[in-house]
């Protein structure tokens, strides 16, 4: 089972700045497909951003568009989370997941089933990001 480690929360303040890194035990099959997701007390688990590390391709929510940027450093080993602009509604614990599911037909979109927790079965134990007003 892969192993995943996250660092880098803390406090800012609205409009700050907060890089979170992902390291992860080995690049395998299952880490074909990465993803940051967050949970405030009280709410679900959503989904941020996802990567597939073999292409670079990557998906965003809504509500981090323009603001956070997933990247990956297969040399380090290592997932990445660029948050930007922070607002207090992104305070949350933030972690990172990987080993998707196949999904049992092909979709159009792979939007919605990348950022969905349900899809993951390996976690790291997550990061808190705390921003202030």
């Amino acid at each position: 089972q892969v192993l995943l480690v996250e660092s880098g929360g803390g406090s800012v303040q609205a409009g700050g700045s907060l890089s979170l890194s992902c390291s992860v035990s080995a690049w395998t099959i299952a880490t074909a497909c990465m993803a940051w997701f967050r949970q405030a007390p009280g709410k679900e688990r959503e989904g941020v951003a996802a990567i597939y590390t073999d292409r670079g391709t990557t998906y965003y929510a809504d509500s981090v568009k323009g603001r956070f940027t997933i990247s990956q450093d297969n040399a380090k080993k290592t997932l990445y989370l660029q948050m930007d602009s922070l607002k207090p509604e992104d305070s949350a614990m933030y972690y990172c997941a990987t080993d998707l599911t196949l999904s049992p037909r092909p979709l159009p979109d792979y939007s919605n089933y990348v950022l969905a927790a349900g899809n993951y079965r390996s976690w790291g134990q997550g990061t808190q990001v705390t921003v202030s007003s």
